[in-house]
C-alpha cells in the first residue's frame, strides 16, 4: 500500500469576539553579532588601516597646498643658482616642501578641531571626524617635522638656523585665527621662508634679493588666502574666527586687487634687480591677466566661485616659474 501523505497541520481558530489574538510562539533565539577581532598595533592589517587615513589627514589627495608652496621655493632656487640649482638641494627643498606642507596640515586640523565640526566644508577631516586621535596626529606631525630636519642637515648651518624659524612658523600659524585678522599674512610668512632658505643653501648668503621675493610671496599668499578665506567667511563669523575676508568686509575684492597688484610690482623690482628680461616681464604680463580672469570669475563672491579662484592662483604660480626658467637658461654666461 501506498503511505498516506502527513495530514496539514490544523490551522488555528480565529479568535472569539472580544477574544485578545493569541500571540504567535517565540522563533529561535537570535544570535548576537560576533564582536570584530582587535588588530594588534603595528601589525600590518594595522598599518593597512591607518595609512588611509594619515593619507587624508596630510592631504595628499589634495596637492594644490603643496604646489602653492613648491612655485616660490623654486623661484628662491633657481634666481639663487642664476639657472639650475645643485640637484641635491633641489631634491632637498622638493622633499621638504612636501613634508612641511603636510605636516603644516596635520598641525593645523589639530589646533582647528573646535572649527572644523561646525563647517560644513571641515566636519568630515580626520581628525575631527574620529578618523584620527588628536595624540596620533601629533605623532605624525612629529615624524613629518623629524624627517624635514633630517633632510636641512644636509645643508649649510644657515639654512639649519632658518629651518628652525620655519618649524615655529608652521607650528604656530593655526593659532592666528583665534586671535588675530592676519592668518592669511602669517601664511605668507610661512609658506615664503622657503625663500631665504633657498638663498641660504645654494649660496650661504641672504642678499636683499631674496627679501624682495620673499616680499612678494607674501603678498601673493595673503591675496590667495583670502579667496580662500571668503569660502568659509559666514562659519567663521558664526564661530568667532578671524581672518582677512572679515576684516575687509565688502572690500574684500578691492584689497585682494591691491594685494596680486603689488604681488606683481614687487616682482618686477626683483626681475630688475636680478637683471632679467623679456620672458621674465612676458610672464608677468600672463600673470596678470591669469589674475583678472580671477577677479572676473569671482566677481559675484560666490563660495564655488571663490574656491576655484584660490585654485587658479597654481597657474600664477607656474606661469612666473616658467619666465624665471626660460630667461635664466637663455641668459648668456
Amino acid at each position: 500500500m501506498t503511505p498516506r501523505p502527513p495530514k496539514p497541520a490544523p490551522r488555528p481558530l480565529p479568535p472569539r469576539p472580544g477574544e485578545r489574538p493569541r500571540p504567535k510562539p517565540p522563533g529561535p533565539p537570535r544570535r548576537a553579532p560576533v564582536p570584530a577581532a582587535p588588530i594588534e598595533r603595528y601589525s600590518s592589517a594595522w598599518w593597512r588601516e591607518r595609512l588611509p587615513h594619515w593619507w587624508k589627514l596630510v592631504r595628499a589627495d589634495r596637492p594644490i597646498g603643496w604646489l602653492l608652496l613648491l612655485w616660490p621655493t623654486l623661484w628662491g632656487l633657481w634666481l639663487a643658482a642664476e639657472g639650475f640649482p645643485p640637484l641635491g638641494t633641489l631634491a632637498i627643498f622638493v622633499a621638504g616642501v612636501w613634508l612641511t606642507r603636510s605636516a603644516g596640515c596635520v598641525i593645523n586640523d589639530y589646533h582647528d578641531r573646535w572649527l572644523d565640526g561646525a563647517v560644513a566644508r571641515t566636519r568630515e577631516r580626520p581628525i575631527v571626524s574620529g578618523a584620527v586621535p588628536p595624540r596620533e596626529a601629533l605623532a605624525v606631525f612629529a615624524v613629518l617635522m623629524l624627517v624635514a630636519f633630517v633632510l636641512v642637515l644636509f645643508t649649510n648651518a644657515l639654512t639649519i638656523g632658518l629651518a628652525g624659524i620655519a618649524a615655529v612658523l608652521a607650528a604656530t600659524y593655526p593659532l592666528l585665527k583665534r586671535y588675530t585678522f592676519f592668518p592669511q599674512v602669517y601664511l605668507g610668512i610661512a609658506f615664503g621662508w622657503s625663500i631665504p632658505m633657498g638663498f641660504a643653501a645654494v649660496t650661504g648668503d641672504v642678499p636683499p634679493l631674496a627679501w624682495l621675493l620673499f616680499l612678494a610671496n607674501v603678498l601673493w599668499s595673503t591675496a590667495y588666502d583670502t579667496w580662500y578665506a571668503m569660502v568659509d567667511r559666514e562659519d567663521d563669523r558664526r564661530m568667532r574666527a578671524k581672518s582677512t575676508a572679515i576684516l575687509l568686509g565688502d572690500a574684500d575684492l578691492m584689497g585682494i586687487g591691491v594685494l596680486q597688484a603689488s604681488f606683481l610690482l614687487t616682482l618686477t623690482l626683483v626681475g630688475q634687480r636680478a637683471e632679467l628680461g623679456i620672458y621674465w616681464n612676458g610672464g608677468l604680463a600672463v600673470a596678470a591677466a591669469l589674475i583678472a580672469w580671477q577677479f572676473w570669475q569671482a566677481r559675484s563672491r560666490a563660495r564655488e566661485a571663490c574656491f576655484k579662484a584660490f585654485l587658479h592662483n597654481n597657474w600664477v604660480g607656474l606661469v612666473v616659474f616658467a619666465g624665471a626658467v626660460i630667461d635664466l637658461g637663455l641668459k648668456p654666461a
